[in-house]
């Protein structure tokens, strides 16, 4: 809940997990036996020589030895053992054999096959996953048994392709977070199969702008009863240079925010002249199907549109860290003006974003949008079953409502910018966030904790003392339990679950004696956590520094 507290072609092989053991069984083939001369065989002619005569043979008085039956030279089969895909023909190819092949299956449920006694090859044909042997017999009888196993392939992998950015530069952490994410988007993976492919298989770093950058990455798709797919994905990145800019607006969609029924959620016109932010935060009960969050573009004009956007999004079982995830990816994007351009045909729908919500899971996203080429691009935020194509998610009927009242609504004051000064001996110095409920501009609730506003502080630190002064900056929530994300002096701070009216360093300085610190600060209220929640500038307590053991700053 928003709590508030007051371009190249797929290189892809099949590979199979486990391997049917082939039998190679020689069959003896009966040759008739060599005998020796018979006893009742004609005498000679010739009288016989006296015994002991020099001319005498000695006769062996026991009966002759049987010459051994000779063992036929084996055949051999290659490969030895058969994986092929339901659909698909493998040739197993026998060596060493003579005269016509005969096969024979141990199970004809699996595969068909066809012999080519010219080629000596048996072609066999996948039909239905399952495994059995054949065994291939030449007219000696000797013969050779062939493992099979035949299933489908655990998914395909996507075309190559290309991905038009943005980012001043874009951080190799964006781009590689970003090809992951594209990669599995478009991946085919069969019922019970994952796709596996990390960030650190993502070889690219820092791209400035108007610089393309190539990449192939590796994947694998695999499943217990499926072959595994293994090969890599071309990816080009090119990074377009575009302005950063300040939304005009804020959108949000947080109602219903417990989700019993598919529908519509949320529906607005995004302007060529009016740049928005969107944030929207859902929950899937426990007990409901697993669901799917889509946000779809429709561009209702005849002429292309491009559109740009920046996104950070989080999903978890609990709210704090589905907030926190996605206000911390935000902060370092929107800074850097890293996104996407997408660009929508004309008078076509193309989805901007989707979001796995499986039941018990809270899904979060903070978007900043803006139509850089072209007209008018309508926004529409559906709930569908997960096993729905995202493509045909509903753009038209009534928004889904409920008895739990949240805020639903578009807010015009999306950023809050303060700047001031403070000396390291004055009164200490709060910064309040999420503390001033915003006016909706539709009929709906207020927006209260300031969700989705970004709130940028610059402060000056004067020393006006003749020794340097040891400083903090401390983060205490004023409604309820609060997570954090700051950007300070454009160093990532983030903070794990903080208690109300407890307080903690976020961040420490040394102002030189007759000195001063300037200092930065950009943040944004958490979705999940209850705020307002007080930055505070004061000296330093000696309590423990950011980091340190006992620390929630990370």
């Amino acid at each position: 809940m928003l709590v508030c507290g007051v371009a190249l072609s797929s290189a892809v092989s099949v590979r199979a997990q486990s391997t049917p053991e082939p039998g190679v069984t020689p069959t003896p083939f009966a040759q008739p036996a060599l005998s020796p001369t018979p006893s009742g065989s004609p005498a000679s002619s010739e009288s016989p020589l006296p015994s002991g005569s020099p001319g005498a043979s000695a006769t062996p008085s026991g009966s002759p030895s049987p010459t051994p039956t000779p063992t036929l030279p084996p055949i051999t089969a290659s490969p030895e053992a058969a994986f092929i895909p339901v659909g698909a023909t493998q040739a197993v190819t026998i060596e060493g054999s003579l005269g016509n092949l005969t096969a024979v299956p141990a199970s004809t449920a699996y595969f068909t096959f066809t012999i080519d006694q010219d080629q000596r090859q048996v072609l066999i044909t996948g039909t239905t996953p399952g495994s059995t042997t054949i065994t291939i017999t030449d007219s000696r009888g000797v013969s050779v048994t062939v493992g099979v196993r035949v299933a489908f392939p655990a998914g395909s992998l996507p075309q190559p392709l290309t991905l038009n950015v943005t980012g001043d530069p874009a951080s190799s952490d964006f781009l590689k977070r970003l090809v992951v994410n594209q990669i599995l988007r478009y991946t085919q993976v069969r019922p019970g199969a994952q796709a596996i492919v990390t960030p650190d298989d993502v070889n690219v770093g820092d791209l400035a702008q108007d610089i393309v950058a190539n990449v192939n990455v590796p994947v694998l798709i695999q499943g217990e009863q499926y072959f595994d797919v293994n090969g890599s994905v071309p990816v080009t990145l090119n990074n377009i240079a575009v302005p950063r800019i300040s939304p005009d607006q804020l959108m949000v969609s947080d109602f219903p925010e417990k989700l019993t029924e598919n529908g519509i959620l949320f529906t607005a016109d995004l302007k060529r002249e009016v740049p928005s932010r969107f944030l929207y935060y859902h929950y899937n009960p426990p007990g409901q199907p697993d669901r799917r969050i889509v946000l779809v573009a429709q561009n209702e004009s005849s002429e292309p549109a491009t559109v740009q956007f920046i996104s950070g999004r989080g999903s978890a079982k609990y709210e704090m860290e589905a907030g926190h995830a996605a206000t911390r990816d935000f902060l370092v994007d929107v800074v850097q003006n890293q996104g996407r351009l997408l660009q929508i045909p004309g008078n076509a729908t193309q989805v901007i974003a989707q979001q796995a919500m499986p039941a018990g899971a809270i899904v979060t996203n903070l978007l900043q949008l803006r139509v850089l080429e072209g007209s008018t691009v309508h926004l529409t935020l559906v709930a569908q079953n997960a096993t729905d194509d995202p493509a045909t998610a509903l753009t038209t009927g009534q928004l889904l409502t409920s008895t739990v009242r949240h805020a639903r609504g578009i807010y015009t004051v999306p950023e809050f910018h303060f700047a001031t000064q403070w000396n390291v001996n004055d009164a200490y110095l709060d910064l309040p966030i999420g503390q001033v409920p915003l006016p909706n501009s539709l009929a709906g609730e207020a927006l209260s904790g300031d969700y989705g506003v970004l709130e940028s502080f610059v402060v000056n630190v004067q020393n006006p003392l003749s020794t340097p002064a040891n400083i903090a900056i401390y983060e205490s929530p004023r409604g309820g339990s609060a997570t954090g994300s700051y950007l300070i002096d454009g160093v990532l701070v983030q903070s794990h679950q903080v208690k109300a009216f407890t307080r903690y360093k976020v961040r420490q300085y040394v102002v030189p004696a007759k000195g001063f610190v300037r200092i930065t600060i950009v943040t944004m209220p958490e979705a999940g956590s209850s705020y307002p929640l007080n930055l505070t500038f004061a000296p330093d307590d000696g309590s423990v520094a950011p980091g340190g053991p006992g620390s929630p700053v990370y």
